[in-house]
């Protein structure tokens, strides 16, 4: 018997979001590491003031496309330029549906002349695999999917992440100097010992910093190599609960919802994929609930990939993006909660301590008009108050204006959507995303 669709699962539920919604879900960690190795403030901490050291290797797919027609299949499903992609070098990658919103982002690496990794959330994957089978190209495709598939598998990449004020100290004690300069998002070829694997030049936290790419084979010498040359520096090493709050500082919006579920253009897609994925299983949650999955898509220009997207070329969606383009009306930013607000309404009276949550809250302004959505929030420590990475009209986009959030969870189907569901309101301050001012102004600036 066939393991169910996508397109299973939506019809039986009756609808994509009746399928989707479950307000009781649990927010996503990363696998395969500690949740804590020193407590999670310690931690988040140390990309701020010290270096921290980050285990990327668990929780994401990675699958590699190579084959002659590797830039043409890649052209063809995503917004991204090829005519000026190094070996070594990543983008954001950035592949739209036909009706120019987001199918999921991920990050594409050249490693050949005919040869990719794409890394991530396997949604874009996905789409890949599916339009080279379906298209034809002379391609091939290995996926290595995040650890709690593997069946106990080793990974085939490590991937360590270094990051904050001494993390180019770190690399000078590791490397016995500095590593050649490349620009954000290169890699230069590296080694340590026998262990030859490369650094690219990222961070996830807003941070200085280097990602180290290279053959599980050699994952337990470079992170023993890595963390000597840290300890002396106070190197912390980053567990579960503190890496995905490094977004707050990035501004990068995790998890958006895929562009693929209503389209009858892309049924057949949808039979392609699998119920017990993410675009079948990842959660929609929260105090704003919409019938319509639609309500829930975004556009790349809306998360902030404008930068990364090229019209030079012809690809799925090129029309409708193109149009979306004059007509953004929402901005990413940050939402600063009042910290008194958190005590009492999250935390009943007290510090609520780590609050993590990819909820779609509403937004907020006096008169309760909808003014956005929010994507995820998690708690700075130093700022002694949660952050929320949100979209909002850009009418109320501006630094400093004053929102609510509305902090409840909608049960969903059989509920009105504007039903008065009594949920407390947590006032919060707009501010840019990236939060950071080095993630905002110094970090790409010689990309």
């Amino acid at each position: 018997m066939a393991a169910p669709s996508l397109q299973d699962g939506i019809d039986q539920a009756g609808s994509a979001v009746r399928l989707l919604w479950k307000p009781d879900a649990e927010p996503w960690l990363p696998e395969g590491i500690e949740d804590e190795y020193v407590g999670w403030r310690r931690e988040q901490a140390a990309w701020r003031s010290t270096v921290a050291f980050l285990d990327l290797s668990h929780h994401m797919s990675d699958t590699f496309v190579e084959g002659p027609d590797a830039v043409r299949l890649l052209e063809s499903v995503s917004a991204n330029d090829y005519t000026r992609f190094e070996i070594g070098q990543a983008k954001q990658f950035v592949p739209v549906a036909g009706d120019g919103n987001i199918v999921t982002d991920g990050i594409l690496m050249r490693t050949a002349e005919a040869g990719f990794v794409l890394s991530g959330i396997p949604a874009a994957q996905n789409w890949v695999k599916y339009h080279g089978e379906k298209g034809g190209y002379d391609v091939g495709f290995i996926t290595d999917p995040e650890a709690r598939w593997r069946e106990g598998r080793d990974a085939r990449l490590f991937r360590y992440q270094v990051q904050g004020p001494l993390a180019a100290e770190l690399v000078e004690n590791a490397f016995g100097g500095p590593l050649p300069e490349v620009k954000f998002f290169h890699s230069t070829p590296v080694a340590l010992r026998h262990a030859r694997f490369r650094a690219l030049r990222h961070g996830m936290a807003g941070q200085a910093g280097y990602e180290f790419i290279g053959d599980w084979q050699d994952a337990a010498l470079v992170r023993d190599c890595l963390m000597a040359a840290g300890e002396p520096l106070g190197l912390v090493r980053v567990g579960a609960l503190a890496y995905p709050t490094a977004s707050m500082g990035s501004g990068w919006i995790p998890t958006p919802t895929p562009a693929i579920y209503t389209d009858p253009d892309l049924a057949d897609y949808r039979a392609f994929v699998g119920l017990f994925t993410y675009e079948g299983q990842n959660p929609l949650h929260g105090s704003f609930y919409s019938e319509r999955i639609e309500d829930y898509y975004t556009s790349p220009y809306e998360l902030g990939y404008g930068r990364s997207i090229s019209f030079r070329h012809d690809f799925i969606g090129r029309d409708a993006l193109l149009k979306a383009k004059e007509g953004v009306t929402r901005t990413r930013v940050t939402l600063v909660f009042d910290a008194e607000d958190v005590r009492s309404v999250i935390g009943g009276g007290e510090d609520p301590g780590y609050v993590h949550s990819y909820a779609r809250n509403r937004v907020e302004m006096a008169a309760g008009e909808l003014a956005g959505v929010t994507f995820q929030t998690d708690p700075v420590d130093h700022l002694g108050t949660l952050l929320s990475l949100a979209l909002v009209d850009s009418e109320w986009a501006a630094q400093g204006t004053e929102v609510s959030v509305v902090w409840g969870r909608h049960p969903g189907p059989g509920t009105s959507a504007d039903a008065d569901l009594g949920f407390p309101r947590v006032r919060a301050t707009v501010q840019p995303a990236p939060y950071d001012d080095h993630a905002r102004r110094r970090y790409r600036r010689n990309a």
